[in-house]
């Protein structure tokens, strides 16, 4: 996984992997979840991708758009 840039050092986003059709995102007290295209919408999973590889904004969207959206609880 590759560490969130966290731009202003306030997220709750520490890891995320970007795969074709899903992003997993791991949080600041090691929970990981899987979205997916499937789980959250073609959309939903872009965006979340433009924003991880940003640092910006990420938690926000999480938080407000696919919170309950995931595919699976990894850890």
């Amino acid at each position: 996984m590759k560490s969130y840039a966290n731009r202003s050092g306030t997220s709750g986003v520490r890891y995320y992997e970007i795969v074709d059709t899903s992003i997993t995102v791991q949080f600041q007290d090691g929970a990981t979840y899987l979205y997916t295209y499937e789980s959250a919408g073609e959309n939903n999973i872009e965006q979340m991708k433009s924003l991880a590889l940003s640092g910006s904004g990420l938690n926000s969207y999480i938080n407000t758009n696919v919170r309950k959206l995931y595919a699976s609880k990894l850890r």
